[in-house]
């Protein structure tokens, strides 16, 4: 061997490259993990070793979790979905369609329990457009899939790739509505929140906070008991989980971020929401009831 050849650095070929990586994979489970919690800590080791980035390790954690959530953990509530009436105009159909921004949309009869089928956006332009073919929606609608709230993720994720739905109405224990689900909501579970360039950034406070001027920020999701609770309130709570629903409800529509409404002694503002729920409310106390007259 030449003096050359001595001093040159050794680079292993391709497959040795392979075999080593393999070989630390290896090591790492060696312990054989019995429970999910013990495969979540190998692979939180193999992160820290360097063997995985953050990124991965965070989706193969959410794909861990999917099969242990429902999707009732999931879904879209009934009070913010965006659902259309079948004896709606075309024009009128479309203005709600322009206004969400959603893609999909559940329609229904003149109960909302009665879900008629899925009407895709480009469906309805097309008949929008050509002035040809359909009349009235009706004649445009895709097959709704009805689910239970205790179907799992997994389970449901399979299904959605089998028939190529990307959404499913959930119902409850008494066949009524209880919200949607798409496949965008379990993808989220798996490489985490997917927003698009209109949504909001997160935050990731309390469900109440305080604000320098005596107002509140209110997290949509937080429970109409807790809210009772903080502010000496008696909204009902039999019909809406959360004040999310329940001022969604009050608006009549999904509301966008920027839109006012006062109910009671207080003051509602909408600070986030995007194309498919309400996040957060600016909230104010006022000093009277406006229903008192004083």
């Amino acid at each position: 061997m030449s003096e050359d050849d001595s001093s040159s650095p050794y680079v292993p070929e391709p497959h040795e490259r392979r075999r080593n990586w393999l070989e630390r994979i290896s090591a790492a489970f060696s312990g054989e993990p019995d429970t999910r919690d013990d495969l979540v800590a190998l692979l939180r080791d193999a992160q820290v070793n360097g063997l995985i980035d953050t990124d991965p390790l965070r989706m193969m954690e959410g794909a861990l979790s999917v099969s242990e959530l429902a999707v009732g953990d999931v879904m879209v509530s009934r009070s913010q979905m965006v659902s259309l009436p079948a004896e709606a105009s075309f024009n009128d159909l479309m203005a709600q369609v322009v206004e969400s921004g959603h893609s999909r949309f559940p329609v229904h009869g003149e109960d909302r329990d009665e879900i008629l089928g899925i009407l895709l956006a480009k469906d309805l332009l097309r008949g929008v457009v050509t002035g040809q073919g359909a009349r009235d929606v009706h004649a445009l609608l895709r097959p709704a899939v009805l689910i239970p709230e205790s179907k799992k993720l997994n389970v449901l994720l399979k299904e959605f790739r089998l028939s190529r739905n990307h959404m499913a109405i959930v119902v409850d224990e008494y066949g009524g509505v209880a919200g949607l689900v798409t496949i965008e909501d379990v993808l989220e579970q798996i490489v985490g929140q997917i927003d698009d360039e209109h949504d909001e950034a997160e935050d990731d406070s309390a469900l109440i906070a305080v604000q320098a001027d005596g107002q509140y920020i209110v997290d949509a999701l937080t429970p109409i008991g807790d809210f009772n609770q903080r502010f000496g309130a008696s909204f009902a709570d039999d019909e809406y989980d959360t004040i999310g629903g329940l001022v969604t409800e009050a608006i009549g529509h999904l509301p966008e971020a920027g839109e006012e409404l006062t109910l009671g002694r207080f003051a509602f503002r909408v600070t986030r929401a995007d194309a498919r729920r309400v996040r957060a409310f600016q909230v104010g106390v006022l000093a009277a009831d406006p229903a008192d007259g004083h």
